[in-house]
């Protein structure tokens, strides 16, 4: 495991490409595994989505070591005092399904995105790195802002659906959200303006159809 920290921040953007409907093959896409750390088991939270994103987390970066494309990880470390994802507490621990392993560099960051103050945009830039699928936690929060700065630094950018997941919320209003809706809502403001939304049943498949066939 490579651990990357820095205090680099990141000053320019532009407009999103428009992508096309598959995981561009033509460079390695790079799998981004945000956030996925005990302490969003917290209960102060709410409610969450998508209990099985960890499985479907899993099973992505599974097809991708087997594929022997890319893994990036991204760690957040808290600063606020009470936050359960300070580096000092337990929950900052990366949950089992998403651990990485031996060469696989991990990104820590303390704000939404994982592109300011961390040397991940020169990391993917220095490798010719363009494509990019995120998965993690959670999808309002760190999710959407780094497909949003991925998309507006030039990165073409895909969001697995159902390895994300979301929390409840309350408007401005006391109007209450979901988790369901949050998570829908949220993927649909990123579809096709910042990033491309797929299931990863379907990442998977492609990326598994991109292995030789081995012979018996």
């Amino acid at each position: 495991m490579v651990v990357v920290s820095n205090e680099q921040v990141v000053k320019h953007c532009r407009h999103f490409p428009h992508h096309e409907a598959h995981v561009n093959q033509s460079s390695d896409p790079a799998l981004i595994v945000i956030d996925v750390q005990h302490g969003m088991d917290n209960p102060r939270l709410g409610k969450r989505n998508n209990p099985n994103a960890e499985r479907r987390i899993a099973d992505v970066i599974a097809a991708w070591r087997a594929a022997a494309k890319p893994v990036i990880h991204v760690q957040h470390d808290s600063v606020e005092p009470n936050s359960e994802l300070r580096p000092d507490r337990p929950g900052n621990a990366v949950k089992a399904e998403a651990k990485p392993i031996n060469g696989e560099p991990v990104f820590r960051k303390n704000v939404n995105s994982a592109f300011i103050g961390t040397e991940l945009e020169s990391y993917l830039r220095e490798r010719g790195i363009h494509n990019l699928v995120m998965v993690g936690l959670t999808t309002e929060h760190c999710i959407s802002t780094t497909a949003r700065m991925g998309a507006n630094l030039g990165f073409n950018v895909t969001v697995v659906a159902d390895a994300t997941a979301a929390f409840e919320k309350d408007g401005y209003d006391g109007k209450h959200f979901s988790a369901d809706e949050v998570h829908t809502v949220e993927l649909a403001n990123l579809n096709r303006e910042f990033a491309r939304i797929r299931e990863s049943k379907d990442v998977v498949a492609e990326v598994e159809s991109s292995l030789p066939v081995s012979s018996v």
